[in-house]
């Protein structure tokens, strides 16, 4: 298995959410998931200002195997995308729990992050 940030939280459809630092979390796909879904080739991000509940799809990565939803395991107000996806794709790739990061979401109910996995917790979920 490789790397799982310590600080993140994670979800059951292998998505990350990092601490929150002014209420605002950053949101991406675990490393994990970037693998079972091989090169992407396409990451459709959602708007800024969309509003999303927890569970809601808010982007899709496509690869050259599937395209697949990316599921808000937080609810709250996009505020950032990370627009260089767009030039650059395979970033989820080659670093999805850092620079491949998807959106950055304003949590609207920070308390849902204590219902998400820890990293020892998503590493036991991953085997």
């Amino acid at each position: 298995m490789s790397a799982i940030p310590a600080d993140y939280k994670y979800s059951q459809e292998h998505e990350w959410v990092s601490p929150a630092v002014d209420g605002v979390v950053t949101l991406g796909i675990t490393d994990h998931a970037q693998s079972e879904l091989g090169d992407v080739v396409y990451v459709d991000l959602p708007e800024v200002g969309n509003t999303y509940a927890k569970d809601d799809s808010v982007a899709v990565v496509e690869s050259v195997k599937a395209a697949s939803d990316v599921y808000t395991p937080v609810s709250g107000e996009v505020v950032e995308v990370n627009e260089a996806l767009d030039a650059e794709p395979g970033t989820v790739n080659t670093d999805a729990n850092g620079a491949g990061w998807i959106c950055k979401i304003r949590l609207s109910d920070p308390a849902e992050l204590d219902a998400l996995m820890d990293a020892a917790a998503y590493e036991e979920f991953c085997k």
